[in-house]
């Protein structure tokens, strides 16, 4: 029984959402997964803002240039669960 960590897909159409499951490597992607470990969204979203963000700030050559956020992508995964599949001998997939 070799087994795999990969990405399991759900959400809507044209925004997908991935759990990050460990499964069989032979079942298919959707199949129920003996474990979720996190999740994964690809969706690139700006981060929350705080405050002191600013709308506006300068440059190296003294310029006011306005502020935008560097978008993030969003990846939760519980470090302790993986480690202990890792250690049992699951294989990540390349993806």
């Amino acid at each position: 029984m070799v087994l795999r960590i990969r990405l399991a897909r759900f959400g809507k159409r044209h925004s997908p959402i991935y759990n990050i499951v460990v499964a069989q490597a032979r079942s298919a992607r959707d199949s129920k997964p003996l474990e979720v470990l996190g999740v994964y969204d690809p969706k690139p979203k700006a981060p929350l803002s705080s405050n002191t963000d600013p709308t506006t700030m300068v440059n190296a050559k003294g310029e006011t240039v306005p502020y935008v956020p560097k978008k993030i992508k969003d990846i939760q995964l519980d470090q302790v669960r993986t480690k202990y599949w890792l250690g049992v001998g699951a294989q990540p997939k390349n993806n």
